[in-house]
């Protein structure tokens, strides 16, 4: 798999499947994806040459047993016998329960084994070499109890010459000093010179005070009391660097005690966990987003059968009496609360992705360009609006109406941000992210179209930054914006494969970075003619079998067939409906909502008339599905929808 040539043009489904693999193949770390069955899914390049596999070993459906025994029969396991080995690490793996351990190979290489379940079961296994980083933090422990035994004993019980202690402490990627119970320092390594630029051999004139600043040394100065007291103690806090950079860091503060228990000073090991906290931020609101648009899926199935029953109620009404203004008056604001409601389900869909995506090749110069002049003559006059663009076009992989309206979104927040004075600019380039970029970002290495929106507006301090893709949140005053539109934008963007990014602060402004896909230029990228809407078409008339599992749907969607035309038979279940059309051979339209109870939903109800009754019409309604994005062979109408909606359905479904 690892092995595979990757084709020179993407020109088929297999395409993405490659790309992946190519991706994970860059990846330093071995990854293997084991399903349910204990059968291999993927796997990388770096996998086989750290497990010194041999490539015929891996396999799409290789068992987990295999790798284990051949890991038996090499002696992986010491004396263990081969068949108790094997059958306890496969038990084991069944349990499908999180592992992080390390094991030392017989070759005397450590590797870091950790592992996750799968929704559903299986499970993904990441190893890591961490040889070197082992040998660096024995190397450490060893340099720290060296250090300490020359304080303590002054130079009798050194074992190496201070310039060999010194050569070891600034080779580690981290900041080591001791310092005395008075907080004077008299050893300090490399790593304070290139963080501060301060002198290793002055270390009697440097000052915590001085280099961290007085706020970050207030804040740390507890610690360090508790420390001198004879407590270790560990800490994380911010500072800043002589670049300007802030870093997150770790403390550990070792009381260094004389014979008879007096502290006389401390060591302090300080080590960059900058990459550390972004990724755990990044895992806690992917984690968030993920658990948000589980709830907002969840919901929106109930909301629209409610939103369909309304709505389709209402319209009857309206159409029966079409000449009482007493019910036009009342049905009129009804129905258009109704449709903001259903717009509201389709945004908090658009978060959660879960709604269907029309993707294709579009130029984001062309898309960013015609947004821009569209916008341009509804910003206030003291507000400069300018676009950026490549001469040549940037095709990206993408639905534009979505990309349309996130832009469009982020111009308006950009023009609130600026209060109607300033600037505003979007820029459209290509960036390729290396690999510790793309980390950051959740996406694999590699080219991407940006697309940004700059503003010199107020800025966001860093609690809104946390929260600004949280549905229903927002920085407008009450009344003036539902809080969807930033979570659209970031279901919208990771729905499609590419990542949001975002830089501001206080007084400073704002921009957000959309990190998209890269196409191939189409062969013609002449928009193609969208196909007329047969909305005017009158239904073909004949039996419909209308499946639903809400009686109250069901009786306004009866309402709808009946005036198209059908005569109507109802089933409340998709069992029922095989029923029906086991016995019944002149059914002219299947009209079935996808969401039921039972084994058999609207889908492979569908599937299965297509299969017997090819001549049949088959429609599906939606109010939410998972998977409705897969269902490119089956036409599915979204709920609440009108009578005219339906009826534009039925005339332009295929049978």
């Amino acid at each position: 798999m690892s092995d595979t040539t990757i084709p020179s043009r993407p020109d088929n489904g297999n395409w993405r499947q490659f790309t992946l693999q190519a991706g994970v193949d860059l990846l330093d770390r071995g990854l293997s994806v084991f399903d349910a069955d204990l059968r291999m899914v993927a796997w990388n390049r770096a996998f086989l040459e750290l497990l010194d596999f041999p490539p015929e070993l891996a396999f799409v459906g290789a068992s987990f047993e295999s790798f284990i025994r051949y890991n038996a029969r090499r002696g992986e396991y010491g004396d263990q016998p081969e068949d108790e080995a094997v059958r306890e690490r496969v038990a084991l793996a069944m349990q499908f329960l999180p592992h992080d351990i390390e094991r030392m190979r017989p070759d005397g290489r450590i590797l870091r084994i950790t592992g996750q379940p799968l929704p559903g079961h299986g499970f993904v296994t990441l190893y890591s070499d961490v040889t070197e980083q082992r040998r660096a933090e024995e190397a450490l422990l060893q340099a720290n109890a060296e250090l300490e035994s020359r304080v303590l004993a002054r130079t009798a019980e050194l074992q190496r010459s201070e310039h060999q202690m010194r050569l070891v402490t600034d080779s580690i990627p981290a900041l080591i000093a001791y310092f005395r119970q008075d907080r004077s320092y008299t050893y300090i390594n490399r790593g304070y010179q290139d963080w501060f630029g301060l002198d290793p051999a002055r270390p009697e004139t440097v000052s915590a005070r001085s280099f961290l600043g007085s706020e970050v040394y207030e804040r740390i100065r507890p610690f360090v009391a508790r420390a001198l007291t004879g407590q270790p103690v560990t800490f994380d806090y911010e500072l800043q660097n002589r670049a300007g950079r802030t870093l997150a860091v770790r403390t550990s503060l070792i009381p260094d005690r004389a014979p008879d228990g007096e502290v006389l000073g401390c060591f302090e090991l300080t080590f960059d966990i900058t990459q550390e906290k972004q990724s755990q931020a990044l895992v806690v609101r992917a984690q968030k987003m993920k658990a948000m648009g589980q709830l907002t899926g969840g919901l929106a199935h109930d909301f629209n059968n409610i939103l369909t029953i309304i709505i389709g109620n209402l319209s009857a009404l309206a159409d029966a009496r079409p000449d009482d203004p007493m019910v036009s008056e009342f049905t009129g604001p009804a129905i258009a609360a109704a449709r903001r409601g259903a717009e509201l389900i389709r945004g908090l869909m658009t978060f959660a992705r879960q709604q269907p995506l029309q993707a294709g090749a579009v130029d984001a110069c062309s898309l960013a360009d015609a947004v821009v002049r569209l916008v341009r003559p509804a910003l206030p006059a003291n507000l400069t609006l300018e676009c950026d663009v490549p001469d040549e076009p940037v095709w990206i992989w993408i639905d534009p109406t979505q990309l349309e309206n996130a832009l469009v979104n982020l111009l308006l927040n950009a023009r609130d941000a600026t209060r109607g004075h300033g600037r505003i600019d979007v820029d459209v380039s290509v960036q390729t992210l290396d690999v510790g970029q793309a980390d950051a970002l959740m996406l694999s290495p590699g080219a991407y179209a940006r697309l940004s929106v700059q503003d010199d507006g107020v800025g966001m301090d860093a609690a809104t930054q946390a929260r600004i893709f949280e549905p229903f949140f927002t920085t407008k005053r009450p009344g003036s914006g539902t809080g969807l539109g930033m979570s659209m934008v970031y279901g919208f963007v990771r729905q499609s494969g590419g990542a949001v990014e975002l830089h501001s602060a206080p007084g400073a402004g704002t921009t957000v970075s959309l990190y998209l896909p890269l196409a191939d230029m189409p062969e013609d990228d002449l928009p193609l003619a969208e196909a007329p809407l047969m909305a005017g078409q009158t239904a073909h008339r004949g039996v419909a079998l209308l499946v639903e599992d809400d009686a109250d749907v069901r009786r306004v969607v009866r309402r709808n067939l009946l005036d198209l035309g059908y005569a109507v038979l109802e089933a409340a279940h998709a069992q029922e409906a095989l029923d029906i059309l086991a016995q019944m051979s002149d059914i002219r339209l299947l009209l079935s909502d996808i969401v039921m109870p039972g084994e058999v939903d609207g889908v492979m109800l569908a599937r299965h008339a297509r299969q017997r009754h090819p001549g049949m019409q088959v429609l599906l309604m939606s109010g939410y599905a998972p998977d409705v994005e897969a269902l490119t062979d089956l036409p599915v109408l979204s709920k609440p929808f009108t009578a005219a909606e339906l009826a534009a359905a039925l005339g332009g479904g295929s049978a």
